[in-house]
């Protein structure tokens, strides 16, 4: 088993759960921590030699699935129905279910309740609209500290455009320069104007969180990774989670996740999928959440993290409206070059920056349908 880990404690979970189902079953597994999950997956590939179960990352599931590198068998699990349908049809590939969904999660708009209490701002003014984002950000900028704070990338700026009521593709045809995304954009623009937002790299931070943790953003929009960020690094910052707001086209989110994968042809198909079945059962998920944060992939269980961690129930809502990032065979280099011309968002035109991506996404579009 080959796993992208986040640290010792998530190694641990895995490697105990699969000495759990090893004693149960007579089986063994060996659980490998990548140092970097994408290059030795490929290399295992390349190489004919790939892991009989592996994490499989959602911005690489489309093009290991287009090259007929996965084995399609989530649909024989006996719990097939029993994940959430957002992140099923992120591991679907031409109508079919490929591999099981092993956790989730989504963006969630972070509260440094300290500054909230010190700008006289109340539970009533928690944001639930763009307008309201927009008065509570410009409320907490101080000479110390900006109101809001994000990654300045796609997987960050995409949701204000999901939220305009707006998507980067549809089908086949690329709908980067949309009305509703210019619009999505554009709010954003607004915020930097008013000098309300600034990016973690204005704010001398790595990430959002070390921003939000150093005191230096009020409100930022990350995942449930926030957390441990936050009980490893910042202690003494007391924060909330609430949902994003939504904007003029209705609430949006990212969802975000890993399936457990498997190569096509596997020796060990029955054995690996009696050890899905057992990994993505309710009660092994909740000892993961439990362990290292994550939330639940199905129904069910993300229910009951929901109640376990009502601290985190945010992220819970987020997933019935999420979208799932773009991420067919061919995208990642396209994003990669928006993510660097998003650093001009605050002095490009919108509807400029849109127009490059359109056309850079519709030609990876074309080379991907052959």
């Amino acid at each position: 088993m080959l796993i992208g880990s986040s640290g010792d404690a998530e190694t641990q979970a895995v490697q105990a759960a699969a000495d759990a189902w090893g004693e149960e079953t007579g089986n063994t597994v060996e659980v490998i921590a990548a140092s970097d999950l994408v290059q030795q997956l490929g290399q295992g590939f390349s190489g004919n030699n790939p892991p009989d179960i592996f994490y499989m990352p959602w911005d690489q599931f489309q093009s290991y699935a287009a090259q007929g590198f996965l084995e399609p068998y989530a649909g024989e699990l006996s719990n097939a129905g029993d994940f959430l349908p957002a992140l099923v049809e992120q591991f679907t590939y031409e109508d079919e279910f490929y591999c099981a969904p092993k956790d989730f999660s989504t963006l969630g708009l972070q509260i440094n309740t300290e500054a909230w209490e010190a700008a006289g701002l109340t539970d009533a003014d928690v944001p639930t609209d763009w307008d309201q984002l927009a008065t509570v950000a410009q409320t907490l900028t101080t000479d110390e500290q900006v109101g809001l704070s994000f990654g300045r990338e796609y997987a960050r700026l995409g949701v204000f455009m999901n939220q305009a009521g707006g998507a980067l593709v549809d089908g086949d045809t690329a709908t980067a320069d949309a009305a509703e995304n210019v619009e999505g954009v554009e709010y954003v623009q607004s915020l930097i104007e008013a000098g309300s937002l600034k990016f973690p790299q204005d704010l001398e931070a790595g990430w959002g969180g070390e921003a939000f943790g150093l005191g230096k953003a009020a409100m930022v929009i990350e995942g449930p990774w926030i957390n441990g960020a936050m009980e490893n690094d910042f202690p003494e910052r007391q924060f909330i989670s609430t949902e994003l707001p939504a904007g003029p086209g209705g609430p949006s989110t990212y969802a975000f996740s890993n399936c457990w994968g498997m190569p096509v042809g596997s020796e060990t198909k029955d054995a690996t999928i009696d050890l899905i079945e057992f990994l993505t059962s309710d009660e092994q998920q909740l000892a993961f959440a439990d362990a290292f944060g994550v939330i639940p992939s199905t129904e069910s269980g993300s229910a009951a993290y929901a109640e376990q961690f009502p601290e985190n129930a945010a992220f819970v809502a987020g997933v019935d409206y999420a979208a799932s990032p773009v991420a067919f065979q061919g995208a990642a280099p396209v994003f990669a070059d928006f993510n660097t011309q998003l650093e001009q968002v605050g002095s490009t035109d919108a509807a400029t920056l849109l127009d490059a991506l359109q056309g850079n996404l519709q030609s990876a579009l074309d080379a991907a349908n052959g």
